[in-house]
């Protein structure tokens, strides 16, 4: 069964007219034939949403009991029952109640999307999971309900619904959002203008980094090459000299002057070391770049205009910043240069920026390495030396005669020239020919090819020798220094890779890239395989053009053991190259072990946890519960003997045995329940607004009203809670206090207003905890010293602190002065914001 699609309306905010949106859709579909239902749909009161319900199929909702009250949720089994083409399902960030399917909305989703149904749904900016702290930081609202963005990202269609903040606000003003006694409050506090521009701006650069990357897989799929300007990308060319430094800053600023600029510096290494790069300064300027927000890339290219403009290409850049040349005027004869070629080759798709800097035409560059390998300027000059220097030497010496002696020093000079411009064969054919013409013209007899005197053969003989040993020996320098700096090219990559290993940097994705980008090819994937005769799968793959599905059909395949490979498609590796892409072969290999192994560690690590739990949830069972069991089954057991007659005081007394063992049986099980729920993450709160001056009060029911001395401000602010789970967690921390409290001194309530939090304080006066043992106590199945005070498994502080914390507060422990413990239960205000607490409304704000 194919899997169904799914579309999502994204806003910046409540109001945007998302459900709306969607509602619209399904009419229009509808009207086209399409099977489409109304899964659910919250209309919140607004009257024009309830409109466009009308005339649509909706199907019933299901009715979940939960703390007394009565909430409706999906019918996942009713949709899957009904099975139409299209389900509209608003709200995809909301937490389900609990004794639903699934805890989040999400997942219900999910589901049907894996049972072929199309799913239409709607989510705020603000509710996906990776933004939390930043919607946090704008509004001073920490979102409970969240989505986790690849939910979204996996989605086959996003469609913005966007809106001015004039607009939004203007709509909240009509009533069309809010009812009208909470407007003035939303409008002052999280629909201020500045609060709506800030996320509005969110989901904008949201949508278009997903637009970006719908546009680079098309690019991928369809093979583009060419530049598409969709964005400013701008690339900074590096040299590995101190100038770098200003080229980011600079091209950081031109990314700064359009929306979503991105700035990528890349060092091109040239396999010939023409370019001696200084570790440590391209090291400082990799930090730059990254604390600016860019990344930064390492390619090996032995042209260095041709690499850059592919790597510009290859990322879909739009400009290139390069600094002006460090070169003096007389190097210009051997060519134009980086940045002129670089400019002139760039075409109309590419801007080229030539930065000026100290560094510029003043030879305070780094060390060029001569003769590393002869280029091919030098080569030309070699040969021109080496033919034309001989015929202009001779018509000279035709016309001042110098003597033999004299005109073989010259023409061996002219030699000497040729093999150090243009390397062994430039110099032998101009030993030759200048052997040629000394012969011809300088020894006698004249014009012609004898030679009368033998002195002059030895001459000549010689002459050979030392020009064909000095050319080879030039020759032989510049090989070795071509080895010596493909060596050094080659170690600039593996350091730049065992950099990046202890850093940290293990994702399979990314070190693939970095071998795309360093060889230069299309793609890179990296396959393996269980057996010699299973198929090959791809265990990861980075790059454009359709994926390899054996090493036989890359250009390049590079074997790792017997059973995987790193297949490169794009061009061939020369064999040189092999060496270090062995070493890139080997660590994606490591990369990938790493990964699998921390899976398997997090789900080891999971399963200990819970035998762990299991461990002390029997070792609590075979003890601590047996205890209330064992009166209650000794009391029923006595009431029901026949052998004794029993006084009316006596059976009150039993029974009143019954009922407190019972008692401390229900309060031990809802603890263990509890505690079994906080583990596998199954609490979900539902926030709203409380008065702690209600709630306290009830935690307290069960407790000797001697044994607690209360303070709760009635002037205190509301806080957001989830009211159950604040009540059991207070009640669970009285308790404690209670039990390690002396005689006559009952334990303090306090509540008290600090900031956007409201703290409520329990002080005791028992023995107190040391401050090595502070944290232990709020951990499952410990009790301080293993010696209460009565019956426990030691779960009521654990529990507390998890109900505390999934209702966004904290419970940490104090010492009371004077001796005891005080716990500190930290929550927040209603409609706080990190600011000092004033007489603001204290309406429920926008979530």
């Amino acid at each position: 069964m194919a899997r169904g699609k799914l579309r999502i309306y994204l806003g910046a905010a409540p109001g945007v007219g998302k459900t709306y949106a969607m509602l619209s859709e399904a009419h229009r579909r509808v009207e086209r034939g399409t099977d489409c239902v109304v899964a659910f749909v919250e209309p919140h009161g607004r009257p024009r949403t309830e409109v466009m319900l009308h005339g649509l199929e909706q199907v019933p909702r299901r009715e979940l009991e939960y703390r007394g009250g009565v909430f409706t949720e999906m019918d996942v089994d009713a949709v899957l029952a009904r099975r139409p083409r299209v389900a509209l399902v608003d709200e995809l960030a909301h937490t389900n109640i609990p004794g639903s399917r699934h805890a989040k909305r999400w997942q219900d989703v999910e589901e049907l999307l894996a049972a072929g149904v199309d799913v239409v749904s709607t989510v705020n900016i603000q509710h996906l999971e990776s933004l939390g702290d930043v919607v946090e930081s704008i509004t001073g609202i920490r979102q409970r309900e969240t989505v986790p963005d690849e939910v979204v990202r996996r989605a086959d269609q996003v469609e913005l619904v966007d809106m001015s903040p004039q607009a939004l606000r203007r709509r909240m003003a009509h009533g069309n959002i809010y009812q009208p006694d909470k407007v003035d409050a939303a409008l002052s506090n999280y629909f201020r203008p500045g609060n709506l521009t800030a996320l509005r701006e969110l989901a904008l650069l949201w949508v278009a980094d997903r637009v970006d990357e719908y546009l680079n897989q098309y690019r991928s799929d369809h093979r583009v090459s060419r530049i598409w300007g969709s964005r400013e990308r701008i690339v900074v060319g590096l040299t590995g000299g101190p100038e770098g430094r200003t080229l980011i800053r600079r091209a950081a600023r031109l990314a700064e002057k359009g929306a979503g600029g991105e700035v990528l510096a890349v060092y091109i290494a040239r396999g010939d070391g023409l370019t001696a790069a200084s570790p440590k300064e391209l090291a400082v300027q990799r930090t730059l770049v990254e604390d600016l927000g860019g990344t930064f890339h390492h390619v090996v290219g032995d042209d260095i205009p041709a690499a850059l403009l592919d790597f510009a290409r290859g990322v879909n850049a739009t400009q290139i910043v390069l600094g002006s040349s460090r070169r003096k005027s007389w190097q210009y004869v051997f060519g134009p240069g980086v940045g002129a070629t670089v400019a002139r080759e760039s075409g109309p798709d590419l801007d080229v920026h030539i930065v000026t800097h100290d560094e510029a035409a003043m030879g305070r560059g780094l060390p060029v390495a001569r003769g590393a390998r002869l280029g091919r300027a030098r080569i030309i000059w070699g040969w021109l030396v080496g033919l034309a220097g001989p015929v202009i030497l001779a018509v000279l010496l035709n016309t001042v005669h110098l003597g033999l002696a004299n005109d073989m020093l010259l023409f061996l000079t002219l030699t000497v020239a040729a093999a150090l411009l243009g390397g062994l064969y430039p110099a032998l054919a101009s030993a030759a020919f200048g052997t040629f013409l000394l012969n011809y013209f300088f020894t006698p007899p004249l014009h012609r090819l004898t030679i009368a005197d033998p002195k002059n053969i030895v001459a000549l003989v010689i002459f050979i020798g030392v020009a064909v040993s000095v050319a080879s020996v030039v020759d032989l320098a510049a090989r070795r220094t071509h080895q010596a700096a493909r060596l050094r090219a080659e170690s600039e990559i593996l350091s730049f890779l065992a950099g990046n290993v202890l850093r940290g940097e293990t994702s399979l994705e990314a070190l693939l890239e970095r071998v795309r980008e360093t060889f230069g090819v299309e793609s890179v994937a990296l396959l393996e395989r269980e057996s010699d005769v299973a198929p090959w799968t791809c265990a990861g793959r980075v790059g454009l053009g359709g994926p390899v599905e054996r090493p036989e059909e890359a250009d390049v395949d590079m074997p790792v053991g017997d059973h995987m490979a790193l297949a490169l498609t794009g061009r061939v590796l020369p064999a040189e190259d092999r060496r270090v892409l062995a070493a890139f072969a080997a660590q994606a290999v490591v990369v990938l072990d790493r990964r699998r192994l921390r899976e398997e560690a997090d789900r080891a690590r999971a399963l200990a946890e819970g035998n762990r739990i299991r461990t002390a949830l029997l070792a609590a069972v075979s003890h601590d519960l047996r205890t209330p069991l064992a009166g209650i089954k000794a009391a029923v057991s006595s009431l029901r003997s026949d052998d004794v007659a029993w006084s009316e005081e006596d059976q009150a007394e039993l029974l009143e045995g019954i009922e407190q063992g019972a008692d401390r049986l229900d309060h031990l099980v809802g603890n263990l329940l509890d505690m079994s729920r906080l583990q596998t993450g199954a609490v979900t709160p539902i926030i709203r607004e409380a008065d702690l001056d209600e709630v306290v009060p009830r935690a307290l029911g069960g407790v000797p009203g001697d044994g607690v001395e209360l303070d709760v401000p009635e002037t205190l602010p509301m806080v957001e809670v989830d009211a159950g789970l604040l009540e059991r967690a207070v009640a669970n921390v009285v308790e404690n206090a209670v039990k390690y409290s002396p005689p006559g001194a009952p334990v303090l309530v306090a509540a008290g207003a600090l900031a956007d939090r409201v703290e409520v304080r329990v002080v005791d006066r028992g023995p107190g905890v040391p401050d090595e043992a502070k944290e232990r106590i709020f951990e499952p199945f410990q009790r301080h010293g293993d010696a209460p005070r009565g019956a426990g498994v030691g779960l009521g502080l654990a529990v507390a602190r998890g109900f505390a914390e999934a209702m966004g507060g904290t419970l940490d422990a104090e010492d009371t002065p004077g001796g005891g413990l005080t716990m500190v239960l930290t929550l927040r205000a209603a409609g706080a914001r990190p600011v000092l607490l004033s007489s603001a409304p204290r309406e429920r704000q926008a979530q």
